[in-house]
C-alpha cells in the first residue's frame, strides 16, 4: 500500500495523523529529499525519515502538532548554536554525522463530526450549513445512537424522541449537545434529565436569528466558540444562549 492510499484509508476511518516529508537533506544523511512517513496518535510511524534519532525528533514534534492541529517545519542538526527562525523549529541532535535535515510535517486532523437528529427546515439547513464551513456532519434518526467520535449532537425533532437523543448523547460525554427548543420547552425538557444543565438550549449564540439558515448558523458559531484549542491560543469562550426565533 502507498503512503497515498494509506493517508486516504486513514481520512476515512477519520484518524489524525501528520505526513513528514524531508524537504532539504545536507550529506551525510541516511534520508533523501522526498522521503516521507505517516506519523499516528500512538507514536506508530509508517515510512521512513532518517534513522532512529532522526525518527525519534519527528515523532516528537509530530505528537506535539497532533494536539495543536498546527503543521511546522522542523529541522534536525548536530549544530548546538543554530539561529533561531520564524517557522521553523530547530531541534540539536548529535546523532547525524554532520548533516542536517530539513522535514516538514503536516498535522491531518478530520473535520469535527456533528450528529443531527430531525429531518425539518433547521435540522437540514444545519446540516447544509455545516458542510459549507468544513464540518463532517451526519444526519441522523433518533433511533441511532450518537458517532463514537462525535464532537456535538444537535437535536432538532420538534418534540420527538428528544430526551432518549440527549440522554444517549450525555452518556456518551458528547462535547457540545444542543437542543432546538424555546427557552421554556428546552428546560421542561432538560430538568428531567440527569446532567440535563450541560445542554445548550436554546442551541446556538444569541444572534437575533430567526430563519432557519440563520438558527443553523447560530448553532454552527456557538459550536466554534467551544470547540477545545491549544494552549497558546486558549482564551474566554463568547456567552451562550440564544432564545429568539427557536422551534417551539
Amino acid at each position: 500500500m502507498t503512503d497515498t492510499d494509506r493517508a486516504e484509508r486513514l481520512r476515512s476511518e477519520r484518524t489524525p495523523y501528520v505526513l513528514a516529508t524531508v524537504v532539504r537533506a545536507e550529506r551525510p544523511t541516511s534520508a533523501k529529499t522526498g522521503d516521507r512517513a505517516l506519523v499516528l496518535p500512538d507514536g506508530t510511524m509508517e515510512g521512513f525519515v532518517g534513522g532512529h534519532c532522526a525518527e525519534s525528533a519527528v515523532r516528537d514534534q509530530a505528537l506535539t502538532l497532533l494536539r495543536s492541529g498546527e503543521s511546522t517545519l522542523l529541522r534536525i542538526t548536530p549544530a548546538e548554536d543554530s539561529a533561531p527562525l520564524e517557522g521553523l523549529v530547530t531541534v540539536s541532535n548529535p546523532c547525524l554525522s554532520g548533516g542536517t535535515l530539513d522535514v516538514f510535517l503536516e498535522a491531518v486532523i478530520p473535520p469535527a463530526l456533528v450528529d443531527v437528529y430531525g429531518d425539518g427546515p433547521v435540522a437540514r439547513a444545519i446540516t447544509e450549513v455545516g458542510r459549507a464551513a468544513g464540518f463532517a456532519m451526519r444526519p441522523a434518526d433518533t433511533d441511532a445512537p450518537p458517532s463514537p467520535d462525535a464532537a456535538a449532537v444537535v437535536v432538532a425533532t420538534h418534540g420527538r424522541d428528544e430526551e432518549t437523543v440527549l440522554r444517549a448523547a450525555l452518556d456518551a460525554g458528547v462535547g457540545y449537545v444542543g437542543l432546538i427548543a424555546s427557552r421554556k420547552r428546552g428546560a421542561a425538557v432538560t430538568s428531567a434529565l440527569e446532567g440535563g444543565e450541560r445542554v445548550h438550549t436554546p442551541a446556538g449564540l444569541d444572534i437575533g436569528a430567526r430563519t432557519a439558515p440563520e438558527i443553523a448558523l447560530s448553532v454552527l458559531a456557538e459550536i466554534l466558540s467551544l470547540r477545545p484549542r491549544p494552549a497558546h491560543g486558549a482564551g474566554p469562550a463568547p456567552s451562550t444562549g440564544a432564545e429568539a426565533g427557536r422551534c417551539h
